[in-house]
Order: C-alpha cells, then sequence, then structure tokens
C-alpha cells in the first residue's frame, strides 16, 4: 500500500471519526467539541433539547447567543431571550447577552480553538476554519443531538485545495478573493466538498480576513472551508489572551486533495455580486458607477475590528453622500470598544454614518430595509431576492473598502481610484472583558434553577412514521436555487415568531406562492416539487418545520443543498431526487402523485416508484439514504428516533 499525507481537513476529521471510512460519499460520523447557537435558531434548538430529557450538555462547551432578534417591538423576543438565558443556565451553556456581538465574531474572538470540531445552529459557522477548526452549519436539532453527546453525521466530502498564491494588491480585500471562489465554482459548486486553503498567498493573510472567506463559503455549498492554524493564527490567539489554545495544524507536504483550483491574489481587483444571487459576480470597474441608496456595513463578514478600522480611515475627515444611508454594525463588543478608545469610531459617527449595534442587524432583514427599488452596497454574505426586507430592492455584495468609497461617492466607486490606501496597524493584544458572557450554574445549583417559558413558545411539531404507501398532490412547483429565504422568510416582522411554528406557517412559501400554507391545510398531506440546488443558504430548519407542520409528507427535487436535505430527514420529510431531471418537466402543480411502494423501496434500496395519477405516467426516483437516515424517516424524524418513539 502507498501511503500518502493529510490535508488539514483529513487530519481533523480522523481525530474526530466516530463511525464510517474516510471515503467520499460515504456516511460518517464525528464527535462535537463545540457548539454555538443563535436566537433566531436557539429557541427550537434548546427546545429539542429539552424534550431529549438530558440534564446537562456533554460537549466542551456550548455556547447560546443573541445577536439575531435584538429589535424588541414586541414582547416575544424578549421572551425567548428570557427562555434561551434561563435554558442556558440550567443546562451548562454559555450565554452571551444581546449586545455582546454577532455569534461567530464573538466565537472567533473568545471561544473557538483550533484542531476542534464546532457545530452551529447558523449556516454561517464555518468562520471557525479561519482559526483551523472544523465547523460545520447545521439544523438545531442536529445540534441539540450533538449537545446531548451524539454523533453529527455528514456524508464524506472531497477536499478541494484552493491554492493562493501571491499577494493582494492595495485595496483589494478577502471579501474580493471570496467573490473570486464564487465566481469559479458557483453556489452550486460547494455541494459535497471541503474548500481548504493552501499556497505562499494564506501567509499574507490575517486571522480576520481568512474568516471572511471561510465565512462565505457557505455560499459555495460547501461542508466547511478551512485555513491552516499557523503562526498567523497563534499571533491573532495571543492577542485575544488565548495562546494556550493555539496549536498547529498544517497539510503534510504529499497532501492529496480531490480537485485543485489556483487563484492569483495579486491579479484580483475590486468585484462585487450582482442581484440577486451571491455567484453573479463582476468587477466593480465592469459594472460602473450605479447610483447608491444605502449602504451597510458588517455582518459576521465583514465586522472585524480590521475591517472597521479600513473604513474608518476611509470615512475620517469625509462626509457621507446626502443620498447615501450608510449604517455600520460593528461585530462585537470588543470591536466596538477597541474603535471608541482607538478614536476610530468619532471618525465614522463624524462622517454620517449610523452606528447599529453590534448584531446581525439588517443582513437578516431586521432592520435597515431599502427604499422601493433602491440599490442597497452590504458587505454581507447573502443577496437573495427579498432578504433585505425590500421586496425589489436591488442588493450587491462588496468588500468594506468598496462600501466605504461608494457612501461617500454615492455611486458604486472603485476603491483604487481613492490614491494612497491608509496604513491599517492593528493593536498587538485586544481589550479583554468577559462580563457579557454569563457562565452556566453548577450541576448542584442547576437543580434548583426553573427554565421560564414566554407565551409565544409554542411546541415543536413531530413528524409521523413512514408508511408502506403515500399519496398527495403536488401542492407547489418551483425552479432552481430555492433558497431557505424562499421556504422559511427572516426579516424583522417574522424572526420573532421562530419559536411559534403555526404562527410561522402563515408566511411559507409566501414570496412563490401566497396560497401554499392554505393548499397544503386542503390536500392535508402534500408534496412539493424542485428544482436544482433545492433549500441552498440559512441553515435554519424552520424550513422543514413549517413545511412538516403543513402536512408537507416529501419533496422531489433535481438535486438539494447539504443542510436542507439534512433537515428534511430530521423533520421526517422524504428528500427525493429524479432518476432523469427531464421527468420534473413532466410534473405540473396540482398533479396528484402517488409513491405506491415508498417504504419497501427505501428499506430495500431500491429504486423509488413515483406515479402521477393526473397523467397516468411513472417516473423514477432516487433515494440513497444510510441505514441511520432509514431509521430516521421510517420513525418520523430525528426527534421521535432519539427519543425512541
Amino acid at each position: 500500500m502507498i501511503l500518502v499525507g493529510f490535508s488539514i481537513t483529513q487530519k481533523l476529521i480522523s481525530s474526530h471519526l466516530v463511525s464510517g471510512k474516510m471515503v467520499p460519499g460515504e456516511e460518517i460520523g464525528l464527535k462535537i467539541d463545540q457548539t454555538l447557537t443563535q436566537d433566531a435558531t436557539g429557541t427550537m434548538a434548546y427546545l429539542q433539547f429539552e424534550a431529549m430529557g438530558i440534564d446537562r450538555v456533554k460537549t466542551e462547551l456550548s455556547v447560546s447567543y443573541i445577536d439575531h432578534n435584538t429589535l424588541q417591538s414586541g414582547f416575544e423576543n424578549a421572551d425567548d431571550h428570557k427562555f434561551l438565558q434561563t435554558v442556558a443556565k440550567k443546562r451548562g451553556i454559555y450565554f452571551s447577552r444581546p449586545g455582546n456581538g454577532i455569534c461567530h465574531q464573538v466565537h472567533l474572538e473568545r471561544f473557538g480553538k483550533p484542531g476542534k470540531t464546532l457545530l452551529g445552529s447558523d449556516s454561517h459557522t464555518p468562520t471557525g476554519g479561519g482559526i483551523g477548526m472544523l465547523a460545520m452549519g447545521a439544523g438545531g436539532l442536529d445540534v441539540a443531538v450533538a449537545m446531548g453527546g451524539g454523533t453529527y453525521y455528514i456524508t464524506m466530502p472531497k477536499v478541494v485545495n484552493v491554492k493562493l498564491v501571491g499577494k493582494l494588491s492595495p485595496w483589494v480585500a478577502a471579501k474580493d478573493v471570496i467573490l473570486e471562489v464564487l465566481r469559479q465554482l458557483t453556489v452550486k459548486g460547494g455541494v459535497g466538498k471541503v474548500i481548504e486553503y493552501t499556497g505562499e498567498g494564506v501567509k499574507t493573510l490575517s486571522v480576520p480576513e481568512r474568516a471572511t472567506i471561510t465565512n462565505m463559503g457557505a455560499e459555495l455549498g460547501a461542508t466547511t472551508s478551512v485555513f491552516p492554524s499557523d503562526e498567523i493564527t497563534r499571533e491573532f490567539l495571543k492577542a485575544q489572551n488565548r495562546e494556550a489554545d493555539w496549536v498547529e495544524l498544517l497539510p503534510d507536504a504529499d497532501a492529496v486533495y480531490d480537485e485543485e483550483i489556483e487563484i492569483d491574489l495579486s491579479a484580483l481587483e475590486p468585484l462585487a455580486a450582482m442581484p440577486h444571487m451571491p455567484d453573479k459576480v463582476k468587477t466593480v470597474r465592469e459594472i460602473g458607477p450605479i447610483k447608491v441608496d444605502q449602504v451597510c456595513i458588517g455582518s459576521c463578514t465583514n465586522s472585524s475590528l480590521f475591517d472597521m478600522l479600513k473604513v474608518a480611515a476611509i470615512l475620517k475627515g469625509k462626509t457621507v453622500h446626502p443620498d447615501v444611508s450608510l449604517a455600520i454594525s460593528p461585530g462585537s463588543k470588543q470591536v466596538l470598544k477597541m474603535l471608541s478608545d482607538m478614536g476610530a469610531l468619532s471618525d465614522i459617527i463624524a462622517a454620517g454614518a449610523r452606528i447599529l449595534e453590534s448584531a446581525c442587524g439588517p443582513c437578516i432583514g431586521m432592520g435597515q430595509a431599502p427604499r422601493s427599488g433602491g440599490v442597497s452596497l452590504r458587505t454581507f454574505n447573502r443577496n437573495f431576492e427579498g432578504r433585505s426586507g425590500t421586496a425589489d430592492a436591488q442588493v450587491y455584495l462588496l468588500s468594506p473598502e468598496t462600501a466605504a468609497a461608494s457612501a461617500i461617492a454615492g455611486v458604486l466607486t472603485d476603491p483604487r481610484t481613492l490614491g494612497d490606501m491608509p496604513e491599517i496597524e492593528m493593536p498587538s493584544s485586544f481589550i479583554i472583558d468577559d462580563n457579557m458572557i454569563v457562565p452556566p450554574a453548577s450541576a448542584d445549583e442547576a437543580e434548583k434553577l426553573e427554565i421560564v417559558y414566554g407565551p409565544n413558545i409554542k411546541e415543536v411539531p413531530k413528524g409521523k412514521a413512514l408508511e408502506s404507501e403515500l399519496t398527495a398532490p403536488a401542492v407547489l412547483k418551483v425552479g432552481d436555487d430555492i433558497t431557505t429565504d424562499h421556504i422559511m422568510p427572516a426579516g424583522a416582522k417574522i424572526l420573532p415568531y421562530r419559536s411559534n411554528i403555526p404562527f410561522l406557517s402563515q408566511f411559507c412559501f409566501r414570496q412563490c406562492d401566497e396560497n401554499f400554507a392554505e393548499n397544503c391545510k386542503k390536500a392535508g398531506s402534500a408534496i412539493v416539487i424542485g428544482g436544482l440546488n433545492y433549500g441552498q443558504g440559512s441553515s435554519r430548519e424552520h424550513a422543514a418545520l413549517v413545511p412538516l407542520y403543513l402536512g408537507v409528507r416529501a419533496v422531489i427535487t433535481k438535486s438539494f443543498a447539504r443542510m436542507h436535505k439534512a433537515n428534511l430527514i430530521n423533520a421526517g420529510i422524504l428528500p427525493l431526487t429524479f432518476k432523469n431531471e427531464a421527468d420534473y418537466d413532466r410534473i405540473d402543480k396540482d398533479d396528484m402523485l402517488s409513491l405506491p411502494f415508498i417504504k419497501d423501496e427505501i428499506l430495500g434500496d431500491k429504486e423509488i416508484t413515483l406515479k402521477n395519477i393526473t397523467k397516468n405516467e411513472t417516473y423514477t426516483l432516487m433515494g440513497g439514504f444510510s441505514a441511520r437516515q432509514k431509521d430516521i424517516l421510517l420513525s418520523g424524524g430525528l426527534l421521535n428516533y432519539t427519543s425512541g418513539v
């Protein structure tokens, strides 16, 4: 046997492998060291954890963050936060209070450790790959199971080596690197893969820059993205007074990869993703000086101290264009405090920026919706149609440098036109003050504590055990690249009800069919037909739980995004794909469909029969479920399976 070296990805997986073989396409089980949740998904995750009847989390570290639902226009968000704080205190979970910052930024600063696994109920958890973690987004139920000591299962991914050479030119940023990767690979290009960054160019990138790149790897559909843990990582952790958490993690010299692309950093120029998809990338020069109505700087992608100091330097002594609203969200309390102490916050305020709290805010449609038809430039990670809160807004994704330059000019502006780039000197140490992180109670103290449930918190829906056959109408047919924002929107009006599935159900698929919920209720049981890359975007399991509540029993598509397929299985909804993609065109909305042998075919690993009763036609579908996934579907979902129902 010829032995070959391991990539970083293979080292991380092999050191946490519980079951399965490291062969691409096979199911593997991983031990999870750390978990994180945020308040838009966390309430449901902890309700599911409570349903399992486990007294204390069994991970090395679990953290509950408040960063999404911070706009308290009613009692709902505050009630959920009280629930989250009390369940964290009782169950052994650290609690990051509202105002402490965005989960991924804070976790990178204060908790992330190279060489560890991290599972988060947020699709941008791969941010942790910027310091050499195997950090993955998942549905809340998967995170709840991991908190209970359970194994996390994925399909063994292929590993793509993105070799970075050269060095970024002045005014070109890490955001431009990941936009270039998206331009080359597309939003479907990372499915079933880990993106691993290597090459001499890696050494030219700071940890915040690396984290920007791994953060937006989620938009590739990738399982995760990872950088080495090297001396640059060590210096970052040292500045956070966490040098003891550092371990070196590099690929072997003879590591073998499944695919490889090379990007010359010195050849890149400022880029932007045009409406309404992160891979619709062009150079800023190509797009031209379009008039801008709004600029938003922040989000878990670009809200580090490094990003904010660059923005402050560009804005210093300038005034935001009178036709532009500039909103800035520092990523954490640490970032905000240091901006203030260094005088940079004063420069930002003097320029006319609107300072928002350290939270996700506009990125998930929580405030700052653009005007009707307005152009909004954002340093965020997603620009899906309607995600901003304005259905017809034109949202572009770009770097903080390009955003700041455009805010001053009033039109989309290549920052290289500003002359010499300001020198940014990062401090050698950061302000360490974790007074907004509440530690859990001891096991003895926890026995006396009560968990507080608000009136908006409703029961978690559970699936039905799989029947021998299933007949239901196609209540909805959608095209390619349907996102979880299409299925279950976010935004200020809807996010407060993330713990209330019955209320949320009225908004399900409303962007595609305003009568979807009503049609599902009339049908009793329902099937959804979709195209390629169905369910891309956020890890939100509400995009599976709400259809479950409405009676959706199966989703049949050309292909699925990884996390959403897993969430459908966890909910007890059948995710099936066409063997012949052309059969997608044969089915129309309202056709009566039948899966006459579904249980036997799944148990027997057979191709699945789909009958179109309306058209008197028969098609072939594929399942491809592991033995574990079969058991989950037979039980009617992971919660039933875990509880032994």
